[in-house]
């Protein structure tokens, strides 16, 4: 390998338009885990363009050695994870051979697992999504979830294991459902100016609420897409800047007289950032669990 980078290709006719790089991602399962690490990576490049394709269920040695072949012809980067130790070797083999550059994302992580816990890998792909009590769970939470968002019935926030409070586009509820996905069950309470939360909230575990906030900026905008999604005529306090302060001064009011509850700034953070905050204090406040992963390899 040199050490500097090669250029991109670039597309026929030497017009300078760079050609995809192609990468190959071959499982025995789905290939969900390795397409998420994929894509995670690349977003650290840009200006490159890259064909991602995913083949996935590939177990067998025929199979294997057809998707190697089509990569050594595209001049593709192979990334992988197979759980079966003998599909693993063969696609080494098989890679080296016809001078495929390989990426296995799962070899090593098994090999340091199977020494750390003395114990051999069952080698059984798609383990991560089959039909058991967590994956029945996460269900129920995502039922749960669904019944119980944007405040639709007060009686369920007893049950729930996770309690939103924010004003309207604050996303409680694509919140909500990325937490039910992890097994939780979410209710969101929506903050209304100048009108107090239900009684029944500051009846629950106050470790299991959070309060949600955002620029007042990036709410406006945000409400203004909303109203215009919604063909909305005319002139609506929902977007007004002055409406909106008064809101989010509002939901602090309420904020500072329940001190317990963790207040998230959700601006220009993703679902999954402000989900793994909640997450993380659920498990420092001892209210975490261990729920499984929603992917599959």
């Amino acid at each position: 390998m040199t050490s500097a980078a090669a250029p991109p290709p670039t597309g026929p006719r030497g017009s300078g338009a760079p050609t995809p790089r192609p990468i190959f991602i071959l499982s025995d399962g789905t290939g969900v885990t390795a397409e998420t690490v994929v894509r995670a990576g690349l977003k650290q490049f840009s200006g490159y363009l890259v064909n991602l394709q995913v083949f996935s269920e590939v177990q067998s040695r025929a199979e294997l050695e057809a998707l190697i072949q089509r990569a050594s012809e595209a001049g593709a980067l192979l990334v992988t994870t197979f759980v079966q130790e003998d599909m693993r070797r063969e696609c080494e083999r098989m890679a080296a051979d016809q001078a495929v550059e390989t990426m296995d994302l799962l070899g090593p992580l098994l090999s340091n697992l199977e020494a750390f816990l003395s114990a051999r890998p069952a080698e059984v792909p798609g383990r991560l999504h089959q039909a058991d009590e967590d994956y029945f769970r996460r269900i129920e939470a995502v039922e749960f979830t669904v019944k119980a968002d944007d405040g639709k019935e007060p009686r369920l926030l007893r049950k729930a294991d996770i309690v939103l409070v924010g004003v309207s586009r604050t996303s409680k509820t694509p919140l909500s459902v990325f937490l039910a996905h992890k097994g939780f069950k979410v209710s969101n309470v929506p903050v209304v100016l100048d009108r107090p939360l239900p009684p029944v909230i500051h009846e629950l575990d106050q470790r299991r609420v959070f309060g949600l906030t955002v620029d007042p900026e990036t709410l406006a905008d945000i409400r203004r897409e909303r109203l215009a999604t919604m063909r909305v005529m005319g002139r609506s306090n929902y977007g007004d800047m002055d409406y909106i302060l008064a809101e989010l001064d509002w939901s602090e009011v309420l904020f500072r007289q329940n001190p317990s509850w963790p207040v998230i700034d959700v601006t220009r953070r993703a679902v999954e950032e402000t989900a793994s905050i909640i997450v993380r204090l659920m498990s420092e406040r001892g209210l975490g669990r261990d729920v499984g992963e929603v992917g599959q390899l």
